[in-house]
């Protein structure tokens, strides 16, 4: 629900206008769209967004207009040959499940409160379900190649039913009190971690069953990127946060070299001591577990006691430049500050991978593939040396 998908679900709810909105809530293999993705059919026929990037838009236009007719939502399964895989730039077919719904007034009454969350930048998630057996039939799972609907004939009538959890607060309903207490737990946690996807839960919310199946989108802000020392690499490494979609902040305790005008791609630049600056962030509930740190003052009055802080809290990647000789008089540094070696083990230094760099751009390259590497746990090695599908699972 962004960008222009989210101006047209807008725009005709406000009309009053049915449409049907596709979203892509499970893949397998190589797709085309990550889960999340959305193609909208308006009441006129107009087509918003992609589910696909054109190899099932056909298929799903339909269902979309089957949809908007008869109101009832549909769970379909759609595999992605490899010839209509190549013609989209995929290297193999693959497996999508997409959901489509009619959205309305009647069926979706809050929408405008969630529209002016999603406009505001405040984190929330929508959790709907999408499939629901029979009492003691699971719904379908895995990778059947078979294209078609599937889940059962949804006798509770739960399917489409929605729940929209907040930090601090839950709208609408899955059926019961019991399962929106689990789903909002559940959707609090893929919140924190930013990670959109499905949960599969019995009909009481237990996760030993797997009746329903609930599609949690995920609609949290930007993962932070915080970039300590206002230098060249910093300059570069900023600009490659922001092209991967981080908020990016650059930090330094010199006035003189930390400036907007220096670091154009960073969202904010910082003039702070920057062991003060990253505490005080944590302090006030400004970091998370998505939270990247790079640090690259490459000087130990700044960046030993940064790492004391850094690696004492739940970051997702904190990496540290420096030659080995740095490397090793760091370490020291550490472990007489009385950090364990576990702690240590968290600290990527020094920071990157091994791709030969040499300008400032391309070690902002081996940065940020190292990041990447780390958040979805790839071994960093060439995919030519490497046997098996290139892209795990799910």
């Amino acid at each position: 629900m962004r960008g222009l998908v989210m101006e047209e679900m807008e725009r005709w709810w406000r009309a009053g206008e049915p449409f049907a909105c596709a979203t892509v809530v499970e893949t397998w293999r190589s797709s085309p769209q990550p889960p999340g993705a959305q193609m909208l059919v308006g009441p006129d026929g107009t087509v918003v967004g992609s589910v696909s990037g054109g190899c099932v838009e056909g298929a799903v236009y339909e269902l979309c207009e089957q949809v908007i007719a008869d109101g009832t939502p549909v769970l379909e399964r759609y595999g992605v040959s490899d010839e209509d895989a190549f013609a989209v730039g995929l290297t193999c077919g693959g497996i999508i499940d997409v959901f489509v719904e009619r959205i309305d007034p009647a069926s979706f009454p809050r929408f405008d409160e969630l529209a002016a969350t999603l406009r505001a930048g405040d984190p929330v998630a929508v959790v709907t379900c999408v499939a629901a057996a029979a009492p003691g039939r699971p719904a379908a799972d895995g990778e059947g190649e078979d294209a078609g609907a599937f889940g059962g004939d949804d006798p509770s009538g739960r399917v489409g039913r929605r729940l929209v959890v907040r930090t601090d607060r839950a709208e609408g309903s899955l059926g019961t009190d019991l399962l929106d207490r689990a789903a909002t737990e559940a959707a609090r946690g893929m919140l924190a971690e930013g990670r959109t996807g499905t949960l599969r839960r019995g009909y009481d919310g237990s996760t030993r069953g797997d009746d329903l199946t609930l599609f949690v989108s995920v609609h949290a802000r930007p993962p932070r990127m915080i970039v300590f020392g206002a230098i060249d690499f910093a300059a570069a490494t900023a600009r490659m946060g922001s092209f991967l979609g981080y908020h990016v902040t650059v930090c330094d305790a010199r006035p003189v070299f930390a400036t907007s005008r220096r670091f154009p791609d960073a969202a904010e630049v910082v003039t702070d001591w920057p062991h003060r600056y990253l505490r005080a962030e944590a302090e006030a509930g400004r970091i998370d577990r998505r939270t990247v740190v790079c640090v690259l003052t490459h000087d130990p009055k700044f960046d030993v006691p940064l790492l004391e802080v850094a690696l004492r809290l739940p970051l997702g990647y904190i990496g540290a430049m420096g030659s080995r000789r740095t490397h090793d008089d760091r370490l020291t540094r550490l472990r007489e500050a009385g950090l364990t070696e576990a702690e240590l083990d968290r600290m990527s230094s020094p920071i990157g991978l091994d791709l030969g760099a040499r300008t400032p751009e391309e070690t902002a390259v081996s940065i940020a593939a190292e990041i990447v590497a780390t958040r979805w746990g790839g071994s960093g090695e060439r995919l030519t040396e490497r046997s098996g599908r290139i892209h795990s699972a799910g």
